[in-house]
């Protein structure tokens, strides 16, 4: 029996932006609490939110919302290393997790519906990459099976999935999910979203 389990990325210092994303507010709530909110209303479980920069203030946020954290002490050299760490502590939690959910804590326009589509897709395809597409690009929230938990363990620095992703293309599928390219990294990104 299959399930996925959830790895939420918010290591990051968000130094564009100047600020830390992961506490922006977006209607009455921080976009990573949002994000686990979302993620939790959907059969995703266990959920594991990696912290990084920022974690002492990020984490009395988080007090509340029943999710697995791990903070990433190499953050700093990038989304690799907090890949390698949120899937390392699904593992950890539940070694019969058959697939994950890689998801950022920026993109304020997921939806469960939409996590739930990507799930089922994932299923239904049996491919081993399920991703979402937006204008020529393809990316987060994405689903892995396990046969690429080798390859996600592997990442460092400053690799980010989409390696993985370039290197088996012919196992990838999609769900379109045009909101997906509105992501907040710069102020004007924020002004634009509120």
């Amino acid at each position: 029996m299959r399930h996925t389990g959830a790895v939420i990325l918010a290591a990051g210092a968000s130094r564009r932006l100047g600020t830390p994303k992961q506490q922006v507010r977006f209607q009455q709530q921080s976009l990573l609490q949002r994000i686990i909110q979302t993620t939790r209303q959907t059969t995703a479980n266990p959920v594991v939110v990696v912290l990084g920069a920022f974690a002492d203030t990020i984490l009395p946020d988080l007090q509340d919302s029943e999710t697995n954290i791990v903070i990433n002490t190499d953050w700093e050299s990038g989304m690799g290393s907090s890949i390698q760490s949120g899937v390392r502590e699904l593992i950890r939690i539940d070694h019969n997790v058959s697939d994950v959910l890689i998801l950022l804590c920026d993109q304020p326009f997921i939806t469960p519906v939409l996590l739930e589509e990507l799930i089922t897709t994932h299923y239904r395809q049996n491919k081993g990459i399920t991703a979402c597409s937006y204008g020529p690009a393809i990316g987060t929230p994405i689903i892995f099976s396990s046969t690429f938990f080798p390859g996600l363990l592997a990442l460092t620095g400053q690799e980010g999935a989409k390696k993985i992703i370039l290197q088996h293309q012919q196992d990838v599928t999609t769900i379109p999910f045009p909101e997906g390219i509105i992501d907040i990294d710069t102020p004007e990104d924020l002004e634009n979203l509120r």
